[in-house]
């Protein structure tokens, strides 16, 4: 591990980094940071919470000339939450040089982008259609691009960018510098790498094991009906601090959600069908603590990466077995510890079976929580609400009433009847009505592996066929990626056979604190 005074960045860029309270750099930055600076093309493989965009990004910083007025440096995303997130990051590292940068994507007004064009930004950061968009415009001229950076190339592709993505690249300079990172190297990827990256250094950081050691994974065997109360115990129970709840469609996110507000709980749905402000506002709010429940889709969640989630529901479970690690990937990251629970109706035994078999790890039964356990999981939080506040002392003011109540009451009877009205004292099944999902079906019988008997090869990828993929709502075609089938690999996702565990951070227990920058998981809503 280096010190990012190693890398002889220069001294504006080094305060930068020292403001936001780094010392020492991660392993993909160790790697990448001084082969960026020597203009060699790089394939950079490293999972998501890295702290890639600062791997590419420092390098950037550094060469770049503060007087420079053209666009030489270009930024690929594969959605706009991604493009935002790395343009805030590009931002707080060059704050001190005073490098200009612009994100570009769909869903924000073209007329505002091309106004702030013409503030000459060094640095586009942008998602393939947009760019394209203003290159036809003539509003982006790439002719003196020096630097082209692929972000999460393999969710570009999947996306079905590749075209978009050639016919940028080959706007740019043959005599530039180009950087790909990605989680994975299929094939397309590295078609994509021959044919663009002269003689590319690779670097790898991909850890070899299979499955988050830091996410304790269980499940809860319920019916339909019963969710919403399961999950209200749960939520009780586990008291998280802030928790992602898991919906199959829009719809159930948005009755999710509001029964959760009807109960009590300061929760907020998150799906495609949100305009950007709507989304920024629910995401703002969850960063901030205003709500600690995000219910959400799986199009709309994979862009999060907020810092501090605790624990995941999997409310419904996931359609594949690569969408179930995505999800509880959001919890467990950067060396914290992490809780992902699933419900699984009887009917979808079948289906988490084949979860466990692809991702190679058995998920644990565990009991429905208790009412008494959710009672005493809201008293304990309660009570270490009531202890925080003693010590901080300023009670001056409520001693006068406290004293005289004590006088005419037992001191227990008084503080078991504040805690009643505290933990809300909520009723189950208080006008609470989900409409029902139908349940997942494993594609096909698989033999079960609880069982003992052994599966029967390893799984293909998705299919294209039929039902197939979905993702929000609908019928399983209106999901689908343009038929993308993913390889034959029975790791699913790493491809040197190791288990797929594409999303988690590796980034371990490092000290002094590491840099992994506001890197996150890019939103599935795509390109708009």
């Amino acid at each position: 591990m280096k010190n990012f005074a190693d890398f002889g960045l220069e001294p504006r860029v080094l305060q930068a980094i020292t403001e936001l309270g780094f010392e020492e750099a991660t392993p993909i930055q160790s790697q990448s940071i001084p082969i960026a600076l020597t203009g060699k093309d790089m394939i950079g493989q490293a999972q998501t919470g890295t702290g890639k965009t600062a791997a590419f990004g420092l390098p950037l910083i550094h060469k770049i000339a503060k007087e420079e007025e053209r666009i030489v440096a270009l930024i690929m995303t594969p959605t706009r939450e991604l493009a935002i997130q790395v343009a805030e990051e590009i931002g707080k590292l060059s704050r001190f040089k005073g490098i200009r940068s612009l994100a570009i994507y769909g869903g924000q007004d073209i007329g505002r982008q091309i106004r702030a064009l013409k503030k000459k930004p060094q640095i586009i950061i942008g998602t393939p259609g947009r760019l394209l968009d203003h290159i036809n415009r003539k509003t982006i001229r790439l002719d003196d691009v020096q630097t082209v950076v692929l972000d999460e190339a393999d969710e570009m592709l999947d996306m079905g960018f590749m075209e978009d993505i050639q016919s940028i690249l080959k706007l740019v300079p043959e005599e530039r510098q180009t950087l790909l990172f990605s989680a994975t190297m299929p094939a397309n990827i590295q078609k994509l790498a021959s044919q663009f990256l002269k003689d590319p250094e690779h670097v790898s950081v991909i850890p070899k094991h299979v499955s988050a050691p830091l996410i304790d994974q269980a499940y809860i065997e319920v019916p339909e009906r019963q969710k919403f109360e399961a999950l209200s115990r749960l939520l009780d129970m586990e008291s998280p601090e802030l928790a992602i709840v898991f919906g199959r469609t829009k719809r159930r996110v948005d009755e999710l959600a509001e029964a959760l507000q009807k109960r009590g709980y300061s929760a907020d749905g998150l799906h495609g069908d949100l305009s950007q402000h709507q989304r920024d506002t629910v995401m703002r709010k969850f960063r901030d603590g205003s709500i600690d429940v995000l219910v959400a889709t799986d199009v709309a969640a994979r862009g999060l990466d907020v810092s501090g989630v605790t624990h995941v529901v999997n409310f419904d479970l996931p359609q594949d077995p690569e969408s179930y690690v995505h999800r509880i990937g959001r919890t467990g990251r950067a060396g914290k510890e992490g809780t992902a629970w699933s419900f699984v109706t009887p009917r979808e035994m079948d289906h988490l079976y084949f979860i466990e078999r692809v991702t190679r790890h058995r998920i644990p039964r565990k009991p429905l929580p208790t009412i008494a356990e959710a009672i005493e999981g809201k008293q304990r939080i309660i009570a270490e609400r009531v202890l925080e506040i003693i010590e901080q002392g300023e009670l001056t003011e409520y001693k006068g009433l406290a004293i005289q109540l004590l006088e005419q009451y037992d001191s227990v009877q008084l503080l078991a009847a504040a805690m009643k009205i505290l933990t809300g004292d909520k009723k189950e099944g208080s006008d609470i009505h989900l409409t029902p999902e139908d349940p997942i079906r494993a594609k096909r019988r698989k033999p079960d592996i609880r069982s003992g008997r052994k599966p029967s090869g390893g799984y293909g990828g998705r299919s294209n066929s039929g039902g197939g993929y979905r993702r929000e709502g609908g019928s399983g075609s209106g999901g689908n990626r343009g038929g993308y089938s993913k390889g034959g690999s029975s790791s699913y996702g790493n491809r040197d056979g190791g288990g797929y565990n594409r999303d988690r951070n590796n980034s371990g227990d490092r000290k002094p604190r590491s840099y992994s920058g506001g890197e996150r998981r890019p939103n599935r809503g795509g390109d708009e």
